[in-house]
This record gives C-alpha cells, sequence and structure tokens, in this order.
C-alpha cells in the first residue's frame, strides 16, 4: 500500500469519528467479532472432538488463527457492503491489525513448538510479536516507505557486490524466516522418525540431527539467494571457520564427531546403563551431538562431553542384557550349619520382587577367615537404572532378621591380651 492511500484512509477516518458513519463500522466489528467467537467454539469443539492424533499439530495451528481469520473475513464483507454507500476506513484498518494478530498467534505457536519451554522461549516470543507489531504499526502510518527509501540510501561495496541496509535487512529476515520453517519441518519429522520402532534408536537419533543440520544450511542458502545476495560471498566465511576449528575451536568439532561415532556404531544408545571412567554411573537419559547426559542413581544428571567417551574406558552393563549383577558378603562364625545358611542367603534373595529368578541367585562359600566363614550371595536384577543401594539395605536388614530368628552369630574380630609379668620371664 502507497503512502498516499494511508494519508487518505486516516483522512477518512478522522472525518467519520464523530458520525454514523463510524457507527456503522463499529457495529460491523462487534457483529464480525462475534459470529467468529461463535463458529470458532463450534469448529474447535468438533474439530478436536472428531480429528485423529495425527492432525493434533496442524489442528493446533488453526486454532490459534481461526478467530483473527473469521473475523477477518466478516469484516472484509462488511466492508464490501458498507463500500457502497460510505467511508469504511475504520474496517480497512481493523482489517489490517487482524492480520497481525493471526500471524503473531501462528509464529507464537510454531515458536512453543520447536523451542523448548523456558526463560529463552518467553523473550523469543515478544520479541517476534514486537517485530510484528511494529511493521504493521510503521505501515498503518505510512512510515514504511520512508524508512525503506531511507535504508536503501546507505549504500556501501562488498568486494564486487554493492549492498545497502534494507538488502541486510531483507537477508537477515528472509534467512531468519527460512531457518524458521526450517526448524518447524524438521522437528514434524523427528518426531515422526523418533516414533518408527523398526529403525534403531542410534539411528533415528543421527537421522534426527543429520536431517535438522542439512535443512538449516539450505535454508540460509535458499534465504540469501531470495534476496539476491551471491552466495559465494560465504566461501570468505567458511574459510575463517574452518580456521577457527582447527585452531580455537578443535575440541568442540572433536565432541561433536564423536557424538556421531557413537551413535552409529551403536557402542550406546538411551537407556543403556553405563560406567564412565570409573567416576559415573548411570543410565543414559539423552544422546546430544556434543555431550552424553547421564543420569545416576541419586537422581542428578551427569554432562559427559562425547569425545570422554572416545578416549577414555566406558563399561556398558547393558550393551548386550540388561541383566545385572549384585554380589553381597556375608560373615558368619565357625560353629554355624552351613549348607542351612546359605540355603536361607537364596530364600531370602528370591523373595525380593527386584531379584530374578532366572539366573538363579546363588550362595557360596568364599573363604576361612579369621573371625569367621566368610560367604557370598550373588544375584541379578532387571532394572540396574533403579540403583544397587537400596537393593543391600533391605537385603541386609531380611538376613539380620533371619539370622537372629535361627541363632546364627555373625562375628566380630576378637583378640586375646596376654599380659606377661616380669616373674613369669624369668
Amino acid at each position: 500500500m502507497e503512502k498516499s492511500e494511508i494519508i487518505i484512509i486516516w483522512r477518512e477516518f478522522l472525518q467519520d469519528v464523530a458520525t454514523p458513519i463510524m457507527l456503522w463500522q463499529l457495529a460491523v466489528i462487534v457483529a464480525a467479532c462475534a459470529g467468529a467467537w461463535l463458529i470458532n467454539g463450534i469448529l474447535r469443539a468438533y474439530v478436536m472432538n472428531n480429528a485423529p492424533d495425527t492432525w493434533k499439530l496442524a489442528i493446533g495451528g488453526i486454532n490459534r488463527i481461526l478467530f483473527p481469520i473469521s473475523t477477518l473475513i466478516f469484516v472484509l464483507f462488511g466492508k464490501l457492503i458498507l463500500a457502497h454507500w460510505q467511508h469504511t476506513s475504520l474496517l480497512h484498518l481493523t482489517s489490517i491489525l487482524f492480520v497481525a494478530m493471526a500471524v503473531v498467534r501462528l509464529i507464537v505457536y510454531a515458536v512453543r513448538y520447536i523451542v523448548a519451554p523456558g526463560g529463552f522461549l518467553k523473550t523469543l516470543e515478544s520479541t517476534f510479536a514486537s517485530i510484528i507489531w511494529l511493521v504493521f504499526a510503521l505501515h498503518m502510518t505510512g512510515l514504511l516507505p520512508e524508512i525503506s527509501e531511507g535504508l536503501q540510501a546507505i549504500q556501501f561495496t562488498v568486494g564486487q557486490n554493492k549492498l545497502n541496509l534494507l538488502i541486510i535487512l531483507q537477508a537477515i529476515l528472509t534467512v531468519l524466516l527460512t531457518i524458521f520453517i526450517a526448524l518447524w519441518l524438521s522437528r514434524v519429522i523427528e518426531n515422526k522418525v523418533m516414533r518408527n520402532a523398526h529403525i534403531h534408536i542410534n539411528m533415528r537419533v543421527v537421522i534426527s540431527k543429520v536431517l535438522r543440520i542439512a535443512l538449516i544450511f539450505f535454508a540460509i542458502l535458499l534465504g540469501l539467494s531470495a534476496v539476491g545476495l551471491d552466495i559465494t560471498l560465504l566461501s570468505v566465511f567458511g574459510g575463517a571457520l574452518g580456521v577457527g576449528l582447527g585452531f580455537g575451536l578443535q575440541r568442540i568439532a572433536s565432541n561433536y564427531v564423536s557424538g556421531f561415532i557413537l551413535l552409529l556404531d551403536k557402542s550406546m544408545k538411551i537407556g543403556d546403563i553405563i560406567t564412565v571412567d570409573d567416576k559415573h554411573y548411570g543410565e543414559i537419559a539423552d544422546l546430544r551431538t556434543r555431550y552424553l547426559v547421564l543420569k545416576k542413581s541419586d537422581g542428578t544428571e551427569v554432562i559427559v562431553p562425547n569425545e570422554t567417551l572416545i578416549i577414555n574406558p566406558v563399561i556398558n552393563h547393558s550393551y548386550v542384557n540388561r541383566d545385572t549383577q549384585v554380589v553381597m558378603n556375608v560373615q558368619v562364625s565357625y560353629e554355624t550349619d552351613l549348607e542351612f545358611a546359605l540355603s536361607l542367603l537364596v530364600n531370602i534373595a528370591l523373595s525380593h520382587n527386584r531379584i530374578l529368578k532366572t539366573p538363579a541367585p546363588i550362595a557360596n562359600i568364599i573363604a576361612f577367615a579369621e573371625s569367621g566363614i566368610d560367604l557370598n550371595l550373588s544375584m541379578w536384577i532387571a532394572d540396574p537404572e533403579n540403583g544397587q543401594q537400596s537393593l543391600k539395605s533391605e537385603l541386609y536388614l531380611a538376613i539380620w532378621k533371619a539370622f537372629k530368628a535361627h541363632q546364627i552369630n555373625i562375628p566380630y574380630p576378637q583378640r586375646e591380651v596376654r599380659v606377661i609379668s616380669q616373674q613369669d620371664k624369668e
């Protein structure tokens, strides 16, 4: 819309403020909002109750823009009718506002689908909304053409290419828009891929990560090409980035490469129980391209760089089988009936709901120690992610009660001290 048209619309609006013309337009707006609200409620209830789950994403976006779009349609229809008898400046300005509302709602919904909840999400939503409302405000006041001309007047040369601030701004906005669309598309595809149980979990993660990187890369190229910028300008940036990766960012690059190696060789996957460098034991909660999230039995989460998993020993307790062995040592006195004590230990283990029946628990005699006889109870569990400390505590308590009930003594170190007098020495 030209600046002259905006000026004419505002003049008509100021002329009609205190006339019945404005009242007719207000009546159309109120009727449009009421009709849109009624239709919005009916369609939303019907669609949400009858649509399949695969449509939920599209339906969510439609719900966000259904009210402003339906109101806009009613306003435009009223504007078309009233235009035969009077000015429709207010309806024209209102239609622009409803278009802006629809765009803001749709973008905010897409941002919430792409970005994880948090403070950054709120900042991103407010930034997008502010930019959109600012552009529409400049458009409605007629200042947007003047600002565009001022930005075009500021020119400079990069190599053999002549650029101006307007082209740079358009390039930034276009690239952001294409990246935004690429992230949204990659998120949709990622959800479909991650739900495919026929593909190995590591391969699903690799496909999702590679697809996202590829889509972002093509989005940047497409955005720059759309505004007429020479893509060969990126060669300088690519060379500088390569030098930076070679010197200052080599550890970061190493973590990313290590991440893809771990995902492709299938040595680890989400849900595995691992011990990293004899320091951290827990379940793999997430595999990222730069790091691994290890959830320990105490509820804490350890961020382990992928390079650490490549260069250090890693014990995968569930590489072939998730069943994990638990070993407990007990000592009894030399007066104990060992066969009875061994069978008692096995029965105590079998009575616990976390102990597997197959392979069955085994109790063995380890050694004849100085203070008593060392026994060993070996058993298996299928849920190592729940930890072993609480399990051992419960079993030790059960063993203590059973030994007390059957008069089985648990010895403690004893020492005999003899005092020899001088007379005994002589």
